[in-house]
């Protein structure tokens, strides 16, 4: 604790502003947080240890294999399984500290996977990379909740998506349905971390890792109709920007809101693509199939994000109209309306990426937030810069476009500034 924190405590005191009891209170409160952080610093260094340990075990075994025979080789596959089974169940029965549990369950995640692919090499067991990430992360899933290992639960959605790339993108292009079930099986620890670890650092990483996996992992639930991909990903984006748009993530800080910024960007991103010409005439050269898994995913999704967005008004947490949280019923009317002609779609989209920019500098002005303000910003010169290059306007009509835009972001940044600073001498 610093000397100014209890300089102010000690005049709390004399001024008969707290007493005595609450003043040691708080003595011991800012103690504590001083004894946890090496700790939580400690155990990270844990756990990057016990990664580098049973990488290195791997690589020393690797140089040798050939030289070892075959009972050898099944003790060493067995080995690291064991040890790392001894530490586990050491940690849970003498009810070691955090750095013990987070550690022995991260040896043993690799061991397991060490130890199948070993066995597979020695006994010439036939398998795929797919099916054998989905087996290892099914065996050690239990761990995360017989430990409450944080460090285990990123490893499941690290390799669960890492499982649905290769089984979706790379194995013969069929759909990662089990990846669903691997999401579900980490639900209830995050909704734990949700519950009683709302505004710590490891649940805002939660909050990127599921999104930002989901957003990977959906093109591998593409399979024959590609052009119902693009509505899909819009749809999704929209549901993720509604999800962080609900008071228990919007009312934490912009970096702690995967949800918000990952949909935010990922819909510009979206639309921005489907505003050229060249891939409306793409889409529009295969036929339709309605009858398709990729519609019917659609149909899902647009159901879940439209509830999300019915939910958040019948509770009036929206008080405020916000496009971006329309967008996705907004472009799958342009996307149905673009498979009978692309022009009216095209500028469409258009007029709809610059009323975003121009509702994200309202909303910047309004909060006083140079960063979402200057998004805006940038949404707009993107769209410009997109159009710089599939339209026939003569180079002094550009020319002047980007002057225009540059000086919108000096003169808007100056008086944002001038507001910011007048409001703090009121």
């Amino acid at each position: 604790m610093s000397s100014k924190i209890q300089n102010d405590i000690k005049e709390l005191v004399e001024k008969q502003v707290i007493s005595t009891e609450v003043a040691t209170n708080i003595e011991n409160y800012y103690k504590s947080k001083k004894v946890d952080s090496p700790n939580r610093l400690f155990t990270v260094f844990a756990v990057l240890g016990s990664t580098l340990v049973g990488l290195g075990i791997i690589l020393i075994l690797a140089h040798n294999w050939d030289d070892f025979s075959r009972l050898i080789k099944t003790i060493f596959a067995f080995a690291p399984l064991v040890i790392g089974q001894l530490f586990v169940g050491y940690s849970i029965l003498k009810q070691k500290s955090v750095t013990w549990k987070e550690a022995s369950g991260v040896f043993l995640f690799f061991a397991v996977g060490s130890s199948m692919a070993l066995v597979s090499q020695i006994y010439n067991i036939p398998g795929d990379f797919s099916s054998y990430m989905l087996t290892w992360i099914l065996l050690c899933a239990p761990l995360i909740y017989h430990l409450k290992s944080n460090a285990l639960a990123i490893l499941h959605i690290v390799y669960a998506t890492n499982y649905a790339c290769a089984y979706g993108y790379f194995d013969g292009n069929q759909t990662p349905w089990m990846y669903l079930l691997l999401l579900v099986i980490l639900l209830p620890y995050y909704f734990n971390l949700l519950k009683f670890k709302k505004a710590h650092n490891i649940t805002s990483i939660f909050n990127w890792l599921l999104p930002l996996s989901g957003v990977i992992v959906l093109g591998s639930f593409v399979a024959k109709s590609a052009e119902f991909g693009f509505l899909m990903y819009v749809i999704l984006f929209g549901l993720l920007y509604n999800i962080g748009k609900l008071p228990f993530f919007d009312n934490q800080k912009l970096r702690k809101n995967g949800y918000l910024v990952l949909g935010s960007l990922g819909t510009i991103y979206m639309l921005m693509l489907t505003s050229f010409e060249w891939l409306w005439e793409d889409i529009l050269r295969h036929d339709i199939v309605f009858n398709s898994q990729e519609f019917y995913i659609s149909i899902v999704l647009f159901l879940i994000a439209l509830s999300v967005l019915i939910y958040s008004h019948t509770k009036k947490w929206i008080k405020k109209f916000n496009l971006f949280q329309w967008v996705f019923i907004i472009f799958t009317v342009i996307f149905f309306i673009g498979i009978s002609g692309s022009f009216v779609s095209i500028v469409l989209i258009n007029l709809l990426i610059l009323a975003l920019g121009i509702i994200a500098i309202k909303i910047g002005a309004d909060k006083f937030h140079f960063g979402i303000l200057n998004y805006g910003l940038l949404i707009i010169t993107t769209l410009i810069i997109c159009r710089f290059f599939d339209t026939n306007m003569s180079f002094v009509i550009r020319g002047l476009l980007f002057v225009s835009v540059g000086l919108g972001f000096f003169f808007t940044n100056y008086m944002m500034l001038k507001r910011q600073k007048k409001s703090k001498t009121e």
